[in-house]
């Protein structure tokens, strides 16, 4: 081989499945062998072991699988009595979920900036926001950090609103030590294969302390019936499967290990990163241990910057490209260019970084090179 060869390394995706596959393949193979055998596809003891697992896990008294995270948070407001001539606060700094979710009970979807160090929801946006209408507000738990849920709830009581959390990139997060999807009156999750704690393909999750409502989100999810072929109410079919619940409850017996794992991957990132110029990183806020679901930097230029880290194997991403106000898909809100100034800003400048629990140092210090050859 010649001196002059260039050395060639495997790229480097932005989340690495095949090593959380590579940890729980034997125990999921040898529970789903059980599943088949018996031809327990739906509920059973898989599911509702793995529910009853996940609420201790999180603190909570009620943990309802359902179909995907969409699901959670739609079942969540419907079950709080959210509908038509409503409205529901959301972040525009979020993924469309979050809104679609709103839309398909029928209630109004109103967005509201974010604070720039955090990019989370801010609070005293949403005082502002707040009227006659206001039924619901959704802090979303963005990135695996923790919305200051605590500075929601005076807004709340005070417009007899409900805080619904979208807790889909936080599984583990706390906020002075009480777990994120326990904040609120109800909670949606979604377990999405990407997740720190993910399926094998999309399931998700109703949480809540509150008895009313989690019977009432086990009535809607299940056709509105309780007893076969009764329907009180016009529900849809949302239900976690077995073999999801399986694979999710090897996954939980791993997900604490696996959080220190991204605790300490974005503890070197910000060794890695601290002195290169041009780089904005992301911070903890007080009060929380965040479980960096995303490790998100802010650069300029960074539509060049993902092209080229991308072209040199870096699997860097975008979440999210655009603010909800100025996608398509809500465009009928009404909400112009400039509506929103911090989302907007940082949807021209956040980059995602590769980060998962078996992302090695080496991996790591090969992103940082690039990034600074790059910049």
């Amino acid at each position: 081989m010649s001196n002059n060869s260039t050395t060639t390394h495997a790229p480097i995706p932005l989340v690495d499945l095949k090593a959380q596959q590579r940890e729980v393949q034997e125990q999921v193979n040898a529970s789903l062998a059980h599943i088949f055998e018996h031809t327990a596809f739906i509920g059973g003891a898989a599911v509702s072991d793995f529910e009853q697992s996940y609420a201790n896990f999180l603190d909570t008294t009620y943990c309802i699988g359902v179909g995907n995270g969409t699901d959670a948070l739609e079942l969540a407001l419907r079950a709080a009595g959210v509908g038509p001539g409503d409205e529901v606060i959301i972040p525009a700094n979020t993924f469309v979920a979050t809104a679609e979710a709103v839309s398909l009970t029928g209630a109004t979807v109103v967005p509201v900036d974010v604070d720039p160090q955090y990019l989370l929801i801010d609070p005293l946006a949403v005082a502002e926001a707040v009227t006659e209408k206001t039924k619901a507000i959704i802090p979303v738990h963005l990135y695996g950090q923790t919305a200051f849920v605590e500075e929601l709830e005076p807004i709340a009581a005070a417009c007899g609103a409900i805080i619904i959390e979208d807790a889909a990139q936080s599984q583990g997060a706390t906020r002075f030590g009480r777990k994120a999807g326990t904040l609120g009156q109800i909670a949606g999750t979604s377990f999405y294969p990407g997740k720190n704690l993910g399926a094998a393909g999309d399931a998700g999750a109703v949480l809540t302390n509150n008895s009313e409502l989690a019977e009432r989100v086990r009535l809607l999810s299940a056709h509105g019936s309780r007893v076969k072929y009764v329907h009180e109410a016009v529900g849809r079919n949302s239900r976690l499967d077995a073999v999801q619940a399986v694979v999710l409850s090897a996954k939980l017996e791993r997900l604490a290990g696996w959080n220190e794992l991204r605790r300490r991957a974005a503890e070197r990132y910000g060794q890695l990163l601290a002195e290169v110029p041009g780089v904005v990183l992301p911070q903890q806020a007080e009060g929380n241990e965040d479980v960096w679901h995303l490790y998100v930097i802010q650069v300029e230029d960074r539509d060049r910057v993902l092209a080229e880290l991308n072209e040199a194997g870096i699997g860097a991403g975008i979440h999210y490209p655009e603010p909800i106000h100025l996608t398509g898909a809500f465009a009928h809100l009404g909400y112009g260019a400039g509506s929103f100034p911090v989302a907007e800003q940082a949807a021209d400048r956040i980059l995602s970084l590769p980060l998962y629990p078996h992302l090695t140092e080496e991996q790591q210090q090969r992103v940082v090179q690039t990034l600074k050859r790059v910049l």
